[in-house]
């Protein structure tokens, strides 16, 4: 079995790093000033951590418990870990556990802190709606999302985005209570509204940033999964295939997908499509654009 080469897209990955580094700049400069200012950052950093640190180690876990889906052995599921031992054999990689969601939202989703620990997951309504090779392209993009360490890059990215947010919180109880005294250099009141300001506005660019990286990562596990499967045109299917369901799919129903909606290979949410930069995920359109000029250069070699 021939092993695939080339399963990330290096135009994707730099603008990756560029977006990384971006968030490496705001948060220097979120923790210069909060230092400056006398804010207690290790404190409140610690207490994120912790949260962060909790939820990365559980995320598996807790996102199957929401969605109430259950680990399915070979002989429970044996075309989906028939399909996934062919992909993992292709890409070299550890097998990850394989979950089913007893949903007729029709979605997919890989989490899990690292490969040893991951867990692919498909809803009985993908199951319901899509052809074999349709389901192979999303299982492989779904892998790619693993491979690439997904779910550690995107819990790194959001440790200060969520420093932040919690500072906002600890100095709004702090302003009830004297603000920060007279250990900031800018006095006081000054220093408050000040640090209160800033953690908005890291907040905020932070959130931005990490939502493009966020879609850069989809972007770049279709490509893997293309790539990986060597289907381009059934994972574009695919999704035309998911987003066109989910449409008719009760408002109701879908909040059950809400908790792992960043996770899942297409937004179970209402018009996310049309958020542009408040979107997890690129517009499906971009998506399956993007797929068909690879097929046509895969066609073309």
């Amino acid at each position: 079995m021939r092993r695939r080469e080339n399963l990330r897209d290096p135009g994707l990955r730099w603008r990756m790093y560029t977006v990384m580094l971006g968030l490496v700049l705001v948060y220097l400069f979120f923790v210069t000033v909060m230092l400056q200012l006398g804010v207690p950052i290790v404190f409140v950093a610690v207490l994120a951590g912790v949260m962060l640190g909790s939820q990365y180690y559980f995320s598996d876990t807790l996102v199957l418990r929401s969605m109430h889906a259950k680990v399915k052995g070979p002989t429970e599921a044996p075309k989906l870990h028939g399909m996934v031992d062919t992909l993992i054999a292709l890409a070299e990689m550890t097998k990850p556990k394989i979950a089913v969601a007893d949903m007729d939202v029709p979605n997919a989703f890989a989490t899990g802190r690292n490969a040893k620990n991951a867990v692919v997951c498909v809803t009985t309504g993908l199951m319901s709606r899509l052809n074999d090779d349709e389901l192979y392209g999303v299982l492989a993009h779904e892998l790619s999302h693993i491979k690439n360490n997904d779910v550690t890059v995107m819990t790194i990215a959001s440790f200060f985005a969520t420093l932040a947010a919690m500072l906002m919180n600890v100095l709004m109880w702090m302003s009830l209570f004297g603000g920060l005294g007279h250990r900031g250099r800018g006095g006081g009141g000054g220093a408050f509204i000040i640090a209160y300001i800033v953690s908005m506005l890291v907040y905020f660019v932070a959130t931005l940033l990490i939502l493009a990286l966020s879609r850069y990562r989809e972007f770049g596990a279709d490509y893997g999964g293309a790539m990986l499967s060597g289907k381009p045109s059934s994972l574009a299917s695919a999704l035309m295939k998911i987003t066109g369901s989910i449409a008719k799919i009760p408002t109701k129903d879908l909040r059950t997908l809400e908790t792992a909606n960043a996770f899942c290979i297409a937004s179970a949410l209402r018009g996310e499509n049309l958020a542009g930069l408040m979107a997890s995920h690129p517009p499906v359109g971009k998506r399956v654009e993007r797929l068909q000029q690879l097929s046509k250069e895969m066609e073309r070699r």
